[in-house]
């Protein structure tokens, strides 16, 4: 699982002219665009959820646990693009739908169990993901 995190001061996700999920401009949150391959599993995701739930990259290096920041959960197989050979990438390590659903899920829900406000894109919808980021800082998360 890959977690491409980003520190926002507002996020929005429009799917079919509608907002499906919004940090709205009011401080700090975060967009975590998640990534699953393959060998993916709940527990990982679990772990991944703490990772960013405790990260010390908002302001003061404080952590979105320490301030109730809220993150804004938008899946994206793209993160596990293959660009080594061609100009054409490959998907091949990013896991299909019937893995890949479960785990952002997952993800997700794992951080409201730690008790973070999310909201989340739909996914293999085509979203339009707006935000502003801020600093800016933008940190790729893998174990």
């Amino acid at each position: 699982m890959r977690v491409l995190v980003q520190r926002v001061t507002s996020a929005r996700v429009v799917v079919d002219g509608a907002t499906a999920g919004q940090i709205e401009p009011t401080g700090q949150g975060l967009l975590a665009l998640v990534g699953v391959t393959h060998t993916d599993d709940v527990g990982l995701a679990a772990k991944m959820a703490e990772k960013l739930w405790r990260l010390r990259i908002l302001d003061d290096e404080q952590a979105a646990a320490d301030i109730g920041a809220p993150i804004l959960v938008v899946s994206q197989f793209t993160l596990y693009a293959n660009t080594v050979k061609g100009r054409r990438p490959s998907w091949n390590a990013a896991a299909p739908r019937s893995v890949a659903e479960p785990l952002v899920d997952a993800f997700a829900d794992a951080l409201r169990a730690l008790g973070a406000p999310v909201q989340t894109g739909v996914f293999g919808a085509h979203m339009n993901v707006e935000l502003v980021n801020d600093g800016p800082v933008t940190v790729l998360l893998e174990l």
